[in-house]
């Protein structure tokens, strides 16, 4: 039988798999990361919030879960990263992923309510995607990645559509069609818009909403 604290602890989990969707997608020539708007708790809580965050100019990371956890964990990272820059030092994307897992580790009895990706650039040239799990579990070496309560949606496009060697350019209208069909079929996908971040060795990039908003429209339309 389980005691009150365990029983807590495991709908707090329940609760942390619900509330997003956010993909990764690794490219020819770069890597695209992106996440749905909307955040949930019992009913929706904002529609306009942000689950793409760059950590320097060569990694960036997706949030799902607890607001409250992601926001502690982004800025630990943050704050490292500037460190490591202090010290004329780029943080690398392992380097990022390999931090978040030593932090979830650390807090396995009651841990903090995430699910990470962090995608980026080693050594300034060498693509790597991870999946960072909440107890710390860091995996790479998949060319597509999801969390969220969406992400078997989004997977089930992205691996029917992926194709090797995907251009940027390509990869982005996948990735909102995962994140679309996501919307669609997962009550805690949606919010408004999407955000996408392209990491390439010259740098990060966040994607201009007007780019993205034409992206959707046209995939709406191809659909009506």
């Amino acid at each position: 039988m389980m005691t009150n604290v365990e029983e807590h602890h495991n709908s707090l989990i329940g609760q942390a798999r619900k509330g997003t969707t956010t993909v990764g997608i690794m490219c020819k020539d770069g890597i695209i990361l992106a996440a749905d708007k909307k955040a949930t708790a019992f009913y929706t809580e904002n529609r306009y919030e942000k689950k793409v965050f760059p950590i320097n100019n060569a990694v960036v990371m997706t949030t799902a879960g607890s607001v409250g956890d992601l926001q502690y964990l982004y800025r630990v990272v943050k704050a490292e990263a500037a460190l490591s820059e202090m010290r004329s030092e780029v943080m690398s994307a392992t380097a990022v992923a390999t931090l978040l897992s030593n932090i979830l580790n650390n807090t396995k009895y009651f841990p903090y309510m995430v699910a990470l990706l962090v995608g980026g650039y080693d050594e300034g040239t060498i693509p790597v995607l991870y999946s960072v799990d909440a107890v710390g579990g860091a995996t790479r070496g998949e060319k597509i990645v999801v969390t969220g309560s969406g992400g078997p949606i989004a997977l089930g496009v992205l691996q029917s559509q992926f194709r090797e060697n995907v251009s940027v350019e390509d990869a982005k209208v996948l990735a909102v069609r995962a994140l679309l069909s996501a919307r669609e079929r997962d009550v805690y996908t949606g919010g408004k818009g999407l955000d996408i971040a392209v990491i390439t060795p010259a740098g990060v990039l966040l994607v201009k909403e007007d780019e993205i908003n034409r992206i959707i429209d046209k995939e709406k339309a191809s659909i009506a």
